[in-house]
């Protein structure tokens, strides 16, 4: 059977993830979504469209959709599901996994990389995070959690804008791109998102479309200019200063750098670099994704990861006329940036 294409989401607690969720649910899409909670609360399903089986912590939906409350182990939740999906218990072509509003999605999206019996019936689609536009401002200042999450995302998406001055959005969407560049930011008034926006995104796979907010971009070439040659234990404030100047600023431990060079790689070289560095900086080192030139190679070669989870795969051949070039994105937690790119520079050609 082919693989199931999963979408865990995520976003501090009140910022609405529930809320899409039921939405999502309740619409006649077409699609078949299988749901794996990791509790039930008051706030949760509706109990007028659930049809309860009393045997089994699997709920079928009136629309064709089930749900699963896990409190347990997740891999176990998963292998269930399968099982139920092959015998012809259960139908679903979507899994959507709502995580804890304290939750680092980090562990959930390894899980999809790190046990054989997952990887054999699933496919991690993408990580959304849903963000509370009123109160993400004073969450990111207090909750490393809060922080992960939009480090973690492929797609953000913004709730309750409709409470909040535009300019406070704008400060908002700001920060957020200063976290995570490669995550497009979208809206989501009280869960209305066309379903095409969250499922089937293919955020996760490899491929040699590498997005990033463009501004970031901008930003990372008028830093380049001021960037201190620091260490690991740098206090010196590395985010970009190229956005606003008028409000203050904020020192995210989670914050996301980029890395481009026009040069080729030396294979070798780079796959020992990147080996060390996952190997040191893995726990701190949240999503990194590039499209990387390589010497004497007439393909593309993406690579991305979690944590210590990398991979690499041949992407599609260089353009007659296109310039060649890497380009490389890190998210973390205080990642030494300079360690980063004075390690890459040397495992250039």
């Amino acid at each position: 059977m082919a693989l199931v294409p999963a979408t865990i989401l995520t976003g501090f607690l009140g910022a609405g993830k529930t809320t899409l969720l039921n939405r999502i649910l309740k619409e006649p899409h077409g699609h078949k979504i299988a749901v794996i909670e990791n509790e039930f609360g008051e706030e949760n399903i509706d109990n007028e469209i659930l049809v309860q089986d009393s045997n089994e912590q699997i709920v079928e939906m009136s629309n064709g959709c089930v749900c699963c409350t896990v409190r347990g182990d997740l891999i176990a939740a998963l292998g269930t599901l399968a099982q139920k999906r092959n015998d012809g218990e259960i139908s679903f072509d979507h899994l959507v996994i709502e995580t804890t509003g304290l939750a680092n999605p980090g562990p959930v999206a390894q899980t999809f990389f790190m046990d054989d019996e997952v990887a054999m019936h699933y496919m991690l689609d993408a990580v959304i995070t849903v963000v509370d536009s009123r109160h993400a401002m004073q969450q990111l200042d207090e909750h490393e959690e809060a922080q992960r999450q939009v480090g973690f995302a492929d797609k953000l998406l913004l709730s309750k804008t409709d409470i909040v001055a535009a300019g406070q959005v704008d400060e908002l969407v700001t920060r957020l791109k200063r976290i995570n560049p490669r995550a497009p930011v979208g809206k989501v008034h009280f869960g209305e998102v066309p379903i095409a926006e969250v499922l089937d995104l293919r955020g996760f796979n490899l491929n040699d479309k590498l997005e990033i907010d463009p501004d970031f971009l901008a930003a990372e070439e008028h830093d380049h200019d001021h960037d201190h040659a620091c260490g690991e234990h740098c206090d010196h404030d590395h985010h970009d200063h190229a956005h606003d100047h008028h409000h203050a600023r904020h020192a995210d431990d989670v914050a996301a750098f980029v890395y481009r060079s026009d040069r080729p790689f030396d294979t070798a070289r780079l796959d020992d670099f990147l080996g060390r560095l996952v190997q040191v900086y893995g726990p701190r080192m949240m999503r990194y994704k590039g499209v990387i030139w390589m010497e004497g190679a007439d393909r593309k070669v993406v690579f991305q990861g979690v944590h210590q989870m990398m991979g690499s795969d041949i992407g599609a051949k260089w353009g007659d006329g296109e310039p060649r070039g890497s380009k490389m994105v890190f998210i973390g937690k205080n990642l030494p940036k300079e360690t980063f790119v004075t390690g890459l520079d040397q495992c250039l050609v």
